[in-house]
């Protein structure tokens, strides 16, 4: 298993959290100034994050419930056809879209909450 750098590790600091934003900065390119941007506009399609669905706050979960909704996201975007596994480590990451695991996470949150699907109809 990989070693993960997480927040409030003695091995993450400041200077690991800039050289992560870099290395997301340097892969996504000038997507990831606009993704960082909290005050850009609703304007996307209705359903997804980047619209009205993407307005939803979050209400009455737990940081551990977040992370469940995660690893339950992450499962629902592996590929068509990877079969069940046992460990979310197994699963084929590269071949993932990380817009479907936003998705994804999206809806999973919306279940935990009580409100998926939360579209309007």
């Amino acid at each position: 298993m990989k070693k993960a750098y997480i927040a409030g590790d003695k091995h993450y600091n400041a200077k690991s959290a800039k050289q992560i934003l870099e290395a997301i900065k340097e892969y996504k390119g000038p997507q990831f100034d606009r993704i960082k941007a909290r005050n850009r506009l609703y304007n996307g399609q209705p359903w997804t994050n980047e619209g009205n669905r993407g307005m939803t706050e979050v209400k009455g979960l737990s940081m551990r419930d977040i992370s469940d909704c995660l690893w339950f996201a992450c499962y629902d975007s592996r590929p068509p056809g990877t079969p069940i596994i046992k460990s979310v480590e197994d699963l084929p990451f590269k071949d993932m879209s990380i817009e479907a695991i936003a998705q994804n996470l999206s809806c999973w949150i919306e279940r935990y909450m009580g409100i998926f699907p939360n579209i309007k109809r």
